[in-house]
């Protein structure tokens, strides 16, 4: 990975946690890595623990940042969210969702963020 793409990463998950925590979200954990991949957030809002996959363009080019979301990597993040449950709640049912903060550039060339709340179901 280049390291324009790590700084890319790491400034767009800093954005990300601040927009979160002004939305009322409380952050618990970033980077959660495990045995078969990485949680880039995990944090609470109300009552729901809420697994929250951060995705950043420069452009458009490839399309948005949710479109980078297809179902394999739907059911590789539901594995981590179950692994993380087992690990730090020795449970699997808690209250819980998957959330994406996409961050893409607009017209004005300055950027915008996006909050998708639920935005996919867990899968098996």
């Amino acid at each position: 990975m280049s390291s324009d793409r790590i700084l890319l990463g790491k400034s767009a998950e800093d954005l990300a946690v601040d927009f979160l925590k002004r939305q009322g979200y409380r952050i618990i954990r970033c980077n959660v890595r495990l045995k078969f991949g990485e949680i880039d957030i995990v944090a609470r809002e109300g009552d729901t623990l809420c697994f929250i996959e951060v995705k950043a363009r420069l452009s458009e080019d490839f399309g948005s940042p949710l479109e980078s979301i297809p179902f394999f990597k739907q059911r590789k993040l539901s594995k981590l969210a179950l692994a993380y449950l087992k690990k730090y709640y020795h449970k699997v049912d808690i209250k819980s969702r998957f959330d994406v903060v996409a961050l893409a550039p607009d017209d004005r060339g300055e950027g915008t963020i996006e909050l998708i709340r639920n935005a996919f179901d867990f899968c098996g």
